[in-house]
């Protein structure tokens, strides 16, 4: 199947923000990027911030994705512990210094914040405050997702990064204290 303009697109940008951050995405950096005109993207999106939430969207819907691959099936058909232990996976092995960017800057943005909200809030959501302090498993859970988180944003503000056996490894080792 053949990848929609507005696909490469936002592909490209999301290029733009891997180099040189969010603050350089414009419609003439994502034309040029794209290969595309500055009246090309004017097509697809009607200002710098409907381009930019479409950014957000895009990488969400590939987390989702990618998400759903993991677990071998939707969220809602997964058990809490299946929905962590791909989320591990996921943001472990698949994320990349533009989402964190873009989850930076969106946490400065409502609508921006809210794409990943959602992704989060059905795969790893963390505990109620009241109640997990008396479950100590819900506490772990937690625990858990912060060392995930932990991994990828390390390798996302350093140049350091772990070898893949190692990053699978690591992985797999949250991941699996899931099962005991």
């Amino acid at each position: 199947m053949r990848t929609s303009k507005r696909t490469q697109i936002l592909d490209a940008a999301t290029r733009v923000v891997q180099r040189e951050g969010v603050k350089s995405v414009t419609f003439d950096s994502v034309a040029a990027e794209a290969g595309l005109t500055k009246g090309g993207l004017l097509y697809h999106f009607a200002s710098r911030d409907d381009l930019i939430q479409a950014i957000h969207q895009h990488l969400a819907d590939r987390w989702e994705a990618d998400l759903v691959a993991a677990a071998g099936k939707p969220a809602a058909e997964a058990t809490r512990d299946e929905r962590l232990a791909a989320y591990t996976r996921v943001a472990i092995q698949s994320a990349t210094r533009a989402e964190l960017l873009l989850m930076l800057e969106g946490s400065t943005n409502t609508a921006h914040a809210a794409v990943w909200e959602a992704v989060t809030e059905r795969w790893a959501p963390p505990p109620a405050s009241a109640s997990a302090s008396a479950d100590p498993a819900a506490l772990d859970r937690f625990i858990l997702r912060l060392a995930a988180d932990g991994l990828w944003l390390y390798e996302s503000l350093t140049s350091d990064r772990l070898d893949p056996a190692m990053r699978q490894a690591v992985a797999e080792r949250i991941a699996d204290a899931l099962d005991q």
